[in-house]
């Protein structure tokens, strides 16, 4: 049955691009909550990984909402230990992230492959985990979901932490998916979270320290037939030494872990920074192949939490003698049964009667005893000499130096450097060293290494060119480059269409700082003209009129008797809006309609006056050069049958 939900799974969404922009290709892996896929980013044209949510928890708002707010502070992140995170979206209900592609494999896969792993290559796996936690603790991000199916290690070897602040997101929602992420971390999940729900940077610390336990042996420290159990397990009982499973971890690493993964939190380191800084301490003891160093391994110690005789505390003991109901406690104070009192003597109550014994001289100690405690003492003394003063020196200040420099210097006091991280530095120039671990000024093992944090200048970006993207394209393609919309001007525009990008500022290919604010100025669209109504107008004015709009004006003629020549008869549109060099056509009138001239030839003068008048003409008479006085029409003008406007005048010419 899960086979077929996995192929319908895959099925649906290999191949579908998701909000315009991301082509899903192979499925890479299935966790608890979501599926990451392979995909194409078409608009950068470049891979990247895109991790979907499962169905469901897009229809929770509040889950939707959190989403977004830990993806967005997720890609604040500048770590190269942690997986990028380029992009959020919601495509019709599929919340999915776009993230940096890591091809490889996980630590699940080398636990299950390799474990168990020396003590050194357990803390060099460890070591890029903690520089990405470090990361994160600084920015006030708790990860909530270390373990070894979140770390990435790439066909490079370079290691890289994923899915910052998606614990948190998905623990806001009341579905399952919540219960989901239980069952899949209770492993590695730090007693508070357990108890109260709450988290902070030492529980991510405590999940790191689960993860290197796991690396040492190749187990989980706690186990159970259900989650439950382990989570119970997680609170009620303290993570074993490694060395119990394997007997050749020395007593220091031992510490490390169960500092790390002390049950009171305030045990433990306080982030992940503190955390490193013991693991570096204990990687150096490891380098110098220390089979055990009591002062390391007294600094890592968890305190004991002695318990008072009056604590009214009953576990099988008795004001710390043990009874018989239990064994002696490592955290019990032992009260040395009272000296002198007779073996079967109550401890409490009446004495048997002191017995008379004559006084027996004993040999002064007193200058023995004297030898003994100054050889204590200086034994002490140089032991603690050795191990807290002679093996140590101080790291001295390699800040602003180049990496070449800081390591010739640190070469001269018997030190050695190794390139720990690269930063970008407002301050520091290229190539020059931030800062160091451990500080200056802070105590080193001799010989020890010093992790140089190396400067890559100013940290800037291009403006990359947005002109004619849609504006929320244009808007998601600041994120991965840690700009930010400033002010969208939207105005209307003739040639650029509505939604899309007119103008940008910064311009195209402006070098700025992460941060900067880009300004849109984002098309309406074009500008709608309202059309005014030139119907029984000249057409003269109506012409110009519309033009001056932008219209572009379309004319036919007609007659028409009732609207005077080169008026508008009427207009298409004559009401509403258009747009620039959008079409109105008129229809002009050209008059009346013509009528044809009666012929009056032959007739009458009185009789084609008659006939003319009748037909809605003038008549105008003149006499014939030659004329007779017959009064007959000889001629007419306009002709007979010619088509004339009404009203217009006929001359007749008479003999």
């Amino acid at each position: 049955m899960t086979d077929d939900v996995d192929t319908q799974v895959s099925d649906r969404l290999v191949g579908r691009v998701l909000d315009g922009r991301y082509r899903v290709g192979p499925r890479v892996a299935k966790g608890g909550m979501a599926t990451v896929y392979q995909a194409l980013d078409m608009r950068l044209d470049r891979t990247v990984a895109v991790k979907v949510m499962h169905d469901g928890l897009g229809d929770d708002a509040q889950f939707t909402r959190r989403f977004v707010a830990e993806a967005r502070a997720a890609a604040r992140l500048s770590n190269p230990n942690v997986v990028a995170v380029f992009d959020q979206g919601d495509d019709g209900g599929t919340l999915f992230l776009a993230m940096e592609y890591v091809p490889g494999r996980t630590l699940r896969d080398v636990i299950r492959e390799e474990a168990p792993l020396s003590p050194a290559r357990a803390l060099d796996l460890l070591a890029p985990v903690l520089s990405a936690l470090s990361a994160a603790h600084d920015a006030g991000i708790v990860h909530r979901d270390i373990k070894p199916e979140n770390v990435l290690i790439s066909t490079k070897g370079e290691v890289k932490v994923a899915d910052f602040g998606l614990a948190r997101a998905v623990s806001a929602s009341g579905n399952t998916a919540t219960q989901g992420l239980l069952m899949g971390t209770v492993s590695y999940l730090a007693p508070e979270l357990v108890t109260d729900g709450s988290a902070d940077a030492r529980s991510d610390v405590y999940s790191a320290g689960i993860l290197l336990y796991e690396m040492l042996t190749g187990n989980k420290p706690h186990s159970g037939d259900t989650p439950i159990q382990v989570a119970y397990a997680h609170v009620h009982a303290d993570v074993p030494a490694p060395s119990l499973e394997q007997p050749a971890i020395p007593p220091y690493v031992d510490a490390l872990v169960q500092r790390a993964t002390a049950r009171d939190r305030d045990l433990r380191p306080t982030d992940a920074r503190v955390f490193s800084r013991q693991v570096h301490r204990v990687r150096s003891a490891l380098d110098e192949g220390l089979p055990d160093d009591p002062e390391l391994t007294g600094d890592l110690t968890v305190p004991i939490q002695q318990i008072r005789q009056d604590s009214g505390y009953d576990d099988g003991y008795t004001r710390g003698v043990p009874t018989e109901q239990g064994p002696l406690r490592h955290d019990t104070i032992v009260v040395p049964v009272e000296q002198g009192r007779p073996t079967g003597a109550p401890a409490t109550g009446t004495h048997p009667p002191k017995q008379t014994a004559p006084p027996v001289r004993r040999r002064s100690r007193g200058p023995i005893a004297l030898i003994i405690v100054l050889a204590a003492a200086i034994a002490i003394g140089t032991a603690a000499w050795y191990y807290g003063i002679h093996r140590y020196t101080t790291t001295p200040n390699l800040v602003n130096m180049t990496a070449a420099v800081a390591s010739a210097d640190a070469e001269k006091v018997g030190l050695h450097t190794n390139l720990a991280n690269q930063d970008y530095s407002e301050d520091v120039p290229v190539g020059e060293v931030i800062r160091t671990d451990p500080a200056a000024g802070d105590r080193i093992r001799k010989n020890g290494d010093i992790g140089l944090t190396v400067s890559k200048g100013p940290e800037r970006y291009r403006v990359p060119q947005l002109v004619g993207l849609q504006l929320d394209a244009a808007q998601q393609a600041l994120s991965p480059i840690k700009l930010v919309t400033g002010q969208i001007n939207e105005q209307y525009n003739e040639t650029v269409p509505q939604g899309r990008v007119i103008a940008i500022s910064p311009k195209f290919n402006t070098v700025v700082k992460p941060g900067t604010a880009v300004n849109f100025a984002v098309s309406k669209g074009k500008r709608p003209i309202g059309v005014p109504d030139f119907t029984g107008k000249s057409y003269r004015d109506a012409n110009k009129a519309l033009k001056k709009l932008g219209f572009v004006v379309s004319r036919s003629q007609q007659y028409d008797d009732k609207v005077a020549e080169g008026d508008v008869i009427s207009q298409t549109p004559n009401n509403g809006n258009l747009f620039a060099k959008d079409k109105v056509s008129l229809v002009v009138s050209l008059g009346p309609p013509l009528v044809a001239v009666p012929d009056v030839k032959r007739k009458t003068t009185a009789d084609a006056q008659k006939t003319l008048g009748d037909a809605g003409f003038q008549v105008r008479v003149q006499k014939a050069s030659f004329n007779l006085g017959l009064n007959i029409v000889a001629a007419q003008s306009p002709g007979a049958g010619q088509k004339v406007k009404p009203g217009t005048t006929i001359v007749i010419t008479v003999l």
